[in-house]
């Protein structure tokens, strides 16, 4: 394999006669890589408009360079670049290539050494990935093609264009990254072989393991063995020297994966599942793990066999959050004033009422299961004892706490695992209880149901759930201006002026799923785009549309010609949490 970078010490800047006229410098060019270096010679010191005449596609031998996009001056956003390979001559076998999981895994691992290998040149941008493996915008994979996209800030002093650092980073900075993350040929590449052969098998274990959840009738599994706990509230790495977790034996279950061989774990089943123990003993931990379950983990993350039912949604309060057209009456009924709550709408919602609708929307678009966190809930949703229902006439409180519904919700096919450290009215009506004693699992289900009987509680259990009346989204309004969808971080999303804060949508683990929920609601609510919202068509059926766009189409599918830089796909349930935070969502 030839070496692709390290010629700029022999690239001769070209005399004026090689300059293009002005019409054609702006066309898109076709050359070798060092009619790229030349040009960038060519054009040093000159107006920043004149990077323009590069965009083109430029033949590196061992790849092809790709300048899709200039930006228009040095403070616009980044470039667009796109680098494109056989996957076979780069030595990536094709039996790795076979299935959509495969090619998944496979571009997920280019993706994150690519950042990693173009992190000492600040001009080359791509965003880094975290614990979870995902399909990304900027890395895709086919027997046939291997492309990865990156942002290039191209260099100026002003706006005078720095020809000779921009030749570097196309001669030497660029090649590098590219034959650094895609060389599977060269003898020292043997080791990065074997790591992306790890991660390969790594993933496809984990989506094995997610159809034998399916095909048992299980909600979740946790393998003995795995790593839990986290280094801290900003690191998602492992924690060193974590008690390892281990199934008590009256849950455990043996599954086989295809790699990984015989693994034995904790398996979750339908209906009411507790999580109880001290303060600082595990709980939220092991619910944290669970929630971070519906997605892949990378290789020694510790959670790599920790799997969840994909649509499992955890819910938390989220006082100020809008709310339109829900029906909460199921949990909020009676309010004074008289206030509807069948079709309950707010800009400013309550601690209570925010998790109450955040409920009912996790159900109306098909979640089987329901993640709770004590510490993180409307404690008067959650739970009203004895002496407080006393004191306080039941038709003088509109809330009935969830603890009345539980049993009903999983009567209907919803699930829920609930951590409780606080009250002990969730004992009589779980399934299971789970308690963490120092990070070490017990099943402690039948000392529960003695305490239980023991101490009797009055009920007021509701046997079913009201139906969840679906809801048929209106077309959004004309914009009537340029089009602003932006994103930042995990917790805001900005559509024009209308920000959405999804920062209690907690089981969104990657900014590009931030920005790619962003573009999935303007290609939802856009009129001129889109007739899935039709006052016709319920949320769920749009969303199912809008899943077929992205299996057929990939994440490009959501942009339009745009492409935006940096997407990671979304789960569908997420993108239905951030468009009932939409401040403008209309709905019959």
């Amino acid at each position: 394999m030839s070496n692709a970078g390290g010629r700029y010490g022999g690239s001769r800047r070209a005399g004026r006669g090689a300059q293009h006229s002005g019409r054609r410098e702006f066309e898109r060019m076709k050359g070798s890589d060092q009619d790229l270096i030349r040009r960038f010679h060519e054009i040093d010191g000159r107006n920043y408009g004149s990077y323009k005449s590069v965009i083109g596609d430029y033949d590196y031998g061992d790849f092809m360079l790709h300048i899709d996009r200039v930006q228009s001056d040095p403070y616009a956003p980044p470039s667009m670049l796109r680098v494109t390979a056989s996957p076979s001559a780069m030595g990536i076998p094709q039996e790795w290539l076979e299935t959509a999981d495969q090619r998944v895994a496979v571009a997920d691992f280019l993706a994150r050494n690519f950042a990693i290998h173009s992190a000492q040149t600040p001009e080359i941008r791509i965003a880094k990935c975290g614990q979870e493996i995902l399909e990304r915008s900027y890395a895709s994979i086919s027997p046939k093609l291997v492309e990865l996209r990156f942002q290039c800030q191209f260099p100026a002093r002003g706006r005078t264009i720095l020809g000779r650092s921009m030749a570097r980073l196309a001669d030497v900075d660029i090649p590098f990254a590219v034959m650094d993350t895609l060389d599977f040929v060269s003898e020292e590449s043997a080791s990065y072989r074997e790591s992306l052969r790890r991660h390969l098998e790594t993933y496809l274990d984990y989506c094995a393991l997610q159809r034998i959840v399916e095909e048992r009738g299980w909600l979740g599994f946790v393998a003995n063995g795995s790593v839990l706990a986290r280094r801290s509230g900003i690191s998602d790495l492992p924690m060193d020297d974590a008690v390892a977790f281990d199934s008590p034996a009256s849950v455990c279950e043996t599954v086989e994966l295809p790699h990984a061989g015989e693994v034995t774990g904790l398996a979750i089943h339908p209906g009411i599942t507790l999580i109880v123990g001290g303060g600082y003993h595990g709980k939220s931990t092991l619910l944290n793990a669970l929630q971070r379950g519906v997605y892949a983990h990378v290789p020694d993350d510790g959670r790599e066999r920790v799997a969840l039912t994909p649509a499992a949604v955890k819910v938390r309060a989220a006082d100020g959050r809008a709310v339109t057209s829900v029906d909460v009456s199921a949990f909020i009924n009676d309010l004074p004033g008289g206030a509807a709550t069948t079709s309950f709408s707010t800009e400013n919602a309550s601690g209570s009422t925010s998790q109450a609708a955040s409920i009912v929307e996790a159900i109306e678009v098909g979640s089987p299961l329901i993640l709770v966190d004590e510490d993180t809930s409307a404690t008067n949703l959650m739970i009203r004892d004895e002496r407080m229902r006393a004191l306080v006439a039941d038709d003088k409180e509109p809330i009935t706490p969830f603890i009345d519904r539980i049993a009903g919700l999983a009567q209907s096919g919803v699930s829920t695992i609930l951590v409780m450290g606080g009250s002990g009215d969730y004992l009589d009506a779980a399934d299971r209880v789970l308690m963490m004693d120092n990070y070490e699992c017990k099943d402690v289900t039948e000392r529960a149901s003695e305490i239980a009987s023991q101490q009797p509680r009055k009920r007021s259990d509701f046997d079913d759930f009201p139906r969840v009346t679906a809801r048929c989204p209106l077309p959004g309004k004309p914009r009537g201006g340029k089009a602003k969808t932006k994103s930042r971080g995990l917790d805001q999303i900005s559509l024009d002026r209308q920000d959405i804060d999804v920062s209690d949508v907690e089981q969104i683990v990657d900014p590009g799923q931030t920005e790619a929920i962003a573009w999935a609601i303007r290609a939802l609510t856009d009129p001129e785009r889109s007739t899935a919202f039709d006052g016709e068509r319920t949320l769920g059926d749009a969303l199912d549309a809008l899943e077929d766009v992205l299996t057929q189409h990939g994440l490009d599918g959501l942009g339009g010609p745009q492409k935006p830089a940096h997407l990671v796909r979304p789960r569908r349930v997420d993108i239905a949490a951030a468009l009932n935070r939409y401040r403008s969502l209309r709905v019959s």
